[in-house]
């Protein structure tokens, strides 16, 4: 019987033959494999198999599977049910929501969401997906008196809010079914949409529109717009959006502030490119490693 390695490291780099490289370069390797993995699940827009990571990254499937179970093990990566495909964990998805909200780019973030809350007059929110619910990263509230307060870091769910319903619009169809089937769709107003196939109709509106919004059905009384922010791949790494309550702005009052939340979200992605570092090609592994 085989034996179980018991670190990301063994697991990564137990069937290499290191001998022929330096020290310092056979001690990274087995890390920098084991993130190769999580850099591809994470890029990719759709949950990926052991043989797609196989081929993704030329590394040999008794090895890709090895490294694939020991991420699951310590929750950085998950399987989707029913299926042998795996997609990003909890763990995976925190560490990268700390990231984004601790990053340095988050300075002109805030700036350009504070210009459009000022343009707009309304409250400017920025959110992310983190497990089953949409997290505000930042925002900007309205010279209003009478607002919504959410601070940076509340969680929402994700069906009714129009940042939520984005994401969900633009996930695998295996994936939505598992977040939504997590809990009821719970009706949080009399316009929450708590019927499925009613909800995936609207999801697929979203999806082809790239508009997403919330009709009092997360708060009564409040209505949201929402866009993404997307990589030049057309990933959606996060949502942009403005809210208000209907006395003030009406859902079409809303809508036409879309080409501004564009306009806006373009700038954050182009922050984002900005301060990501440059990619180079990486150097294929040479037949003997793993």
């Amino acid at each position: 019987m085989e034996e179980r390695p018991h670190s990301l490291a063994q697991a990564a780099g137990r069937s290499s033959d290191f001998s022929r490289e330096p020290d310092s370069k056979r001690a990274a390797a087995p890390s920098m494999k084991a993130f190769a993995f999580l850099e591809a699940v994470a890029n990719a827009q759709r949950p990926l198999s052991i043989l797609d990571l196989s081929v993704l990254l030329n590394i040999p499937q008794p090895t890709a599977h090895r490294i694939v179970h020991m991420l699951v093990a310590e929750g950085l990566l998950v399987r989707e049910p029913g299926s042998s495909r795996y997609g990003p964990g909890e763990r995976l998805a925190n560490f990268s929501l700390g990231l984004l909200a601790a990053s340095v780019r988050s300075a002109p973030r805030q700036a350009i969401l504070r210009e459009l809350s000022e343009a707009l007059g309304e409250t400017c929110n920025f959110g992310v997906i983190s497990g089953n619910d949409l997290v505000y990263l930042d925002r900007v509230e309205s010279a209003w008196p009478f607002g919504l307060r959410f601070e940076a870091g509340s969680r929402v769910p994700l069906h009714c809010t129009s940042m939520g319903k984005l994401f969900l619009s633009h996930m695998p169809v295996e994936t939505r079914r598992r977040l939504l089937n997590v809990r009821p769709l719970h009706a949080y107003t009399a316009a929450t949409i708590t019927d499925p196939a009613a909800l995936t109709r609207e999801l697929e509106t979203i999806r082809k529109t790239g508009i997403s919004t919330d009709n009092q059905e997360f708060l009564a009384g409040v209505v949201c717009v929402a866009v993404p922010v997307q990589t030049g791949s057309g990933a959606v790494v996060a949502a942009l959006a403005v809210s208000a309550p209907v006395a003030r702005m009406s859902l079409q009052q809303g809508l036409q502030h879309v080409p501004r939340l564009r306009e806006a979200a373009t700038k954050i992605q182009d922050t984002l490119s900005k301060a990501a570092p440059s990619k180079t090609t990486p150097a294929k592994p040479s037949s003997h490693s793993a």
